[in-house]
């Protein structure tokens, strides 16, 4: 094959892997030398709060893995620190590539910072390409019979459906091995503290950080897919896949987990699939619908609800101390290891919004600081989905009751004890609701009493959302 250009410069962002990469794969079959490079954002670094993130320490990790890999081939990659726009042109013009290679990115200040660095590059005769990588399908790909964009769900994803069948995952199978990378040593490995940054609990938590690990983990998964669509709900259970960071940051391939469904036949499949199309259908609405981007309602009258936000009621939900221990326990993982089990993500954003009455963008900046896997689109999503703000939104007045959520999905009280220690001597009828019962036990008392009652909550929140909805009314 006849290559256009002689260097060119792989960028990459949420793509952290060698092998399935759209960007790589272009750049080695259109020049005949290929250097990769990663830049820490200063932009993005800055705004983190806390100097213990443990997704800047993933990073570095998956980051040293991929050097290692790269080194095993005579090759390493770029580490960069500082503003992309300065850092990519000058890097470019340091190494006489002809091209840099990336895949799309679709928020806000993605979007805005490529066409920056393209326009600079552009200066420099540097040609810049971009392609889709990190979804099966774009927010102009899978739109209604009118050109329209959806904004429910379910004729979305079986246009999507329907579509994916046809096509198929598109999985790039190549041997990276055999790309002709350019033949260097870097110059500067960055450590965490010359980020502003400390090491973290992650080596102690169950994340892989190595290619062949992660690779491990998908196989690990693809034995339990089948049973999915019936474990997935209980998080004392291992039923979930586990791979929500890695999909993050594109350690993994969305195709090489797409065709691990599309070649399983079964329930669990058909439901995890579904999953991956919700992921593809929040990327289209922040396309599609960019005003959820700015902090904004998808439904926009919701922007209008008058939620009390009490500081004490937040901090107590921040911390695990509400006194309902489903929601409790949920909240102490997510602060002791940054993740949390999807179903206790709906129970804990339905209690803060509809239970305690407060934003749902409190919630969903909390998430954004604390989950490793954090990702604005689902993230986003997620939360005006469960505060009933959203596109395909659960309804208004559906709200969970979270002492049934908690016996229904934790029956015997595995997980809640796991994270609530101080509860661990209580049965698996006590512990959901310690404090109805009357016998005095030493464990319970160290537990905080429930901050609220729930179905004094319950009314208040049905009056908030009838007000809005009846205001809207009257205009119409």
């Amino acid at each position: 094959m006849n290559k256009i250009h002689k260097k060119s410069l792989v960028w990459l962002r949420r793509d952290l892997r060698l092998h399935d990469n759209t960007a790589i794969f272009n750049a080695s079959n259109e020049t005949s030398l290929v250097t990769l490079c990663f830049v820490f954002d200063k932009n993005i670094l800055d705004q983190l709060n806390d100097p213990e993130d443990r997704r800047v320490e993933f990073i570095k990790t998956i980051l040293d893995d991929i050097r290692s890999n790269l080194n095993s081939i005579q090759s390493d990659i770029w580490i960069l620190y500082g503003d992309p726009l300065t850092e990519i042109p000058k890097l470019a013009s340091k190494i006489k590539a002809d091209a840099v290679y990336v895949n799309r990115d679709y928020e806000k200040y993605g979007v805005l910072r490529d066409e920056k660095v393209k326009s600079i590059l552009n200066e420099d005769n540097i040609n810049f390409y971009s392609f889709k990588d990190q979804v099966l399908f774009e927010a102009d790909e899978i739109l209604t019979q009118k050109e329209a964009p959806y904004s429910v769900f379910s004729p979305y994803r079986n246009n999507h459906l329907s579509k994916l069948t046809i096509t198929g995952s598109g999985y790039l199978n190549y041997n990276y091995k055999k790309i002709t990378f350019e033949k260097f040593i870097s110059e500067k490995n960055y450590s965490l503290n010359d980020l502003g940054f400390k090491k973290t609990n992650l080596s102690s938590i169950a994340i892989s950080t190595k290619a062949d690990d992660i690779q491990n983990q998908i196989k690990d998964f693809k034995t339990r897919i089948d049973k999915y669509d019936r474990l997935r709900n209980f998080p004392a259970i291992k039923g979930v896949s586990y791979l929500s960071v890695h999909n993050r940051f594109g350690t993994i391939s969305i195709r090489e987990i797409a065709d691990i469904c599309l070649n399983t036949i079964s329930s669990g499949s058909k439901s995890w699939l579904n999953e991956l199309i919700w992921r593809d259908f929040y990327f289209q609405i922040i396309g599609n619908f960019p005003h959820v981007q700015d902090g904004l309602t998808f439904k926009e009258q919701y922007n209008n609800l008058q939620y009390e936000n009490k500081l004490s009621f937040f901090d107590a939900w921040k911390n695990g101390m509400t006194g309902f221990p489903i929601v409790d326990s949920a909240m102490r993982q997510l602060n002791q290891t940054g993740f949390m089990h999807n179903r206790l993500r709906m129970i804990v954003a339905s209690f803060l919004t509809k239970d305690l009455l407060i934003d749902w963008r409190w919630g969903e900046q909390y998430f954004k600081d604390k989950l490793i896997d954090y990702d604005f689109s689902a993230n986003n999503g997620g939360w005006q989905w469960a505060a009933s703000v959203g596109c395909d939104a659960q309804p208004w007045f559906r709200i969970f009751n979270p002492l049934l959520q908690s016996k229904k999905f934790d029956p015997e009280g595995t997980f809640i004890k796991k994270y609530i220690p101080e509860l661990s001597m209580l049965d698996k009828k006590t512990i959901h609701d310690p404090h109805a019962s009357k016998a005095d036990n030493p464990s319970k008392n160290s537990y905080p009493h429930p901050i609220i009652d729930h179905s004094i909550q319950r009314k208040k929140a049905l009056e908030m959302f009838e007000k809005v909805n009846n205001v809207v009314k009257k205009q119409h």
